[in-house]
């Protein structure tokens, strides 16, 4: 089930919520899914409910549409919208611990474009503590180039054309319980959990919407 039209539902973890112990524990596992994720749900609904035209737009639609709506509905689609996928993008990148690797293209894209899995995660963590406030990071695909971003807030790199292919979330929410205002601490812990299985798939499938559209992504 992928319910990526109106209405929206929360979808399960593709794991247990202990899962990803000792890196994240159980209980901001439920916070964050079952609470903050739900509320940008609920709220995603609420704002769609009279809008039939907007009903018909997928998830990714109305993220890249949301500067081109009534100004009444840019923020709260792009927040809530942004919200839904960014949380749910998030948390089928994370697997139970195991220092894995990159795998496939994505490996090798990282070693050329990086010089290696360290480096990479030098730079990565650099830039996710480098988001002021709350937000995330992203590795992308942009115009056949990978990239490393940052967004705010709820918004997404598909809004600049860049096709995502892993995040971390660093809102407060994702890892205060355990690591306080220690960002540095979680960005690390994030780095045993990352699966790097599911990031070849949408890399792969960022390099297929590349060809298909000349890298527009």
């Amino acid at each position: 089930m992928d319910n990526n039209f109106y209405p929206f539902v929360n979808l399960p973890l593709p794991y247990d919520y202990d899962a990803l112990e000792p890196f994240i524990d159980e209980k901001t596992m439920h916070l964050h899914h079952d609470k903050h994720l739900q509320t940008y749900i609920d709220n995603l609904n609420k704002t769609l409910k009279d809008q039939p035209k907007l009903q018909k737009l997928s998830l990714e639609q109305l993220i890249k549409r949301s500067c081109q709506l009534p100004k009444h509905l840019q923020a709260p689609i792009r927040n809530n919208a942004g919200g839904v996928y960014n949380h749910r993008f998030y948390f089928n990148g994370l697997t139970n611990p195991s220092r894995r690797r990159p795998v496939g293209k994505l490996a090798e894209a990282i070693n050329q474009q990086f010089g290696g899995l360290e480096q990479f995660e030098s730079a990565f963590k650099e830039k996710a503590l480098d988001v002021f406030g709350s937000g995330y990071a992203w590795l992308v695909n942009h115009r056949g180039t990978l990239k490393i971003v940052t967004t705010p807030n709820q918004n997404n790199p598909m809004e600049d054309a860049a096709c995502p292919i892993l995040t971390i979330d660093v809102w407060e929410h994702a890892y205060y319980l355990k690591h306080y205002n220690v960002r540095a601490g979680y960005v690390d812990d994030w780095t045993n959990i990352i699966n790097w299985e599911k990031a070849e798939q949408n890399y792969q499938n960022c390099l297929k919407i590349c060809t298909k559209r000349k890298c527009r992504y």
